[in-house]
């Protein structure tokens, strides 16, 4: 308990520092949370047997990312995308070549860990510049709103949780957490309404909805995608706390809805 207590103190202050010292180190430490995590899901997939074609699908998401994140700082269009296009093709390609039982499962794989991995990160960063200027009270908001859901969920679930969420995927989570967490969620959503007025009420009241639900779905799914391996954590990076996809699930999913939301409301 002392280990992941401390774990997860340093854990926050490295995530605000990430975020307090400007556009560079944000972006610097979102690439770099992007690759470990692209990493721990192809290191999981392959206990599997499968081979996910992991040199290219590293490349694939530096590139991603780094042509996003460079749109923000320098006058150029996301054309550097395109290099993309020969590298999917080259999974194919070296698949050809490979002997394995599963070839398809391999590209798909390759597939699916740019998509769950590594997109949502983009999602994220983006959502930050959505108004054009690094925006640290999104940024900042997004990850009080999601620690306030998870907070209110473990409080109440423990409290008060009888009824089993989805027992096969994640047996501790309760339908009286979930509600909890949504609460505890808006809760915060509220009070960031008083300090940040770069959006009226109703819009953090929507966005700590959002978060709380597809925050809780996200914890779900890779769950589901742990027990589908038969692992309990996705890593051991973080003592008592897992890997970085444990402490990053709830944004995994909850970023895209977040950026597609503010997206809506502010073009």
């Amino acid at each position: 308990m002392k280990t992941r207590a401390i774990t997860g103190f340093v854990f926050v202050i490295v995530m605000l520092a990430s975020l307090l010292l400007g556009p560079y180190v944000f972006t610097g430490f979102y690439i770099f949370l992007s690759l470990v995590c692209v990493i721990e899901f192809f290191t999981l997939v392959k206990t599997t047997g499968i081979r996910p074609h992991r040199s290219i699908g590293y490349v694939a998401a530096l590139i991603i990312f780094a042509s996003v994140a460079g749109k923000q700082f320098f006058v150029y269009e996301t054309k550097w995308l395109l290099i993309n296009i020969p590298l999917f093709f080259g999974i194919f390609i070296r698949e050809l070549f490979k002997k394995s039982t599963l070839p398809f499962s391999n590209i798909a794989y390759t597939f699916l860990g740019l998509i769950y991995a590594v997109v949502p990160f983009i999602f994220f960063f983006s959502l930050v510049f959505i108004s054009g200027s690094y925006n640290v009270h999104l940024a900042l908001g997004f990850f009080l709103m999601l620690w306030g859901n998870d907070t209110g969920a473990y409080l109440f679930g423990v409290k008060f949780g009888k009824t089993r969420l989805f027992e096969r995927h994640s047996p501790k989570k309760s339908w009286e957490g979930f509600i909890g967490g949504i609460f505890t969620s808006l809760v915060v959503g509220f009070i960031l309404s008083i300090y940040f007025t770069d959006y009226a009420l109703q819009h953090w009241l929507i966005m700590a909805l959002i978060i709380s639900c597809f925050g809780t779905l996200g914890d779900l799914v890779e769950s589901m995608f742990k027990r589908s391996i038969d692992i309990k954590d996705s890593g051991t990076i973080l003592p008592g706390h897992g890997g970085f996809l444990d402490r990053f699930d709830g944004l995994l999913l909850s970023a895209p809805v977040i950026f597609v939301y503010l997206y809506l409301i502010t073009y």
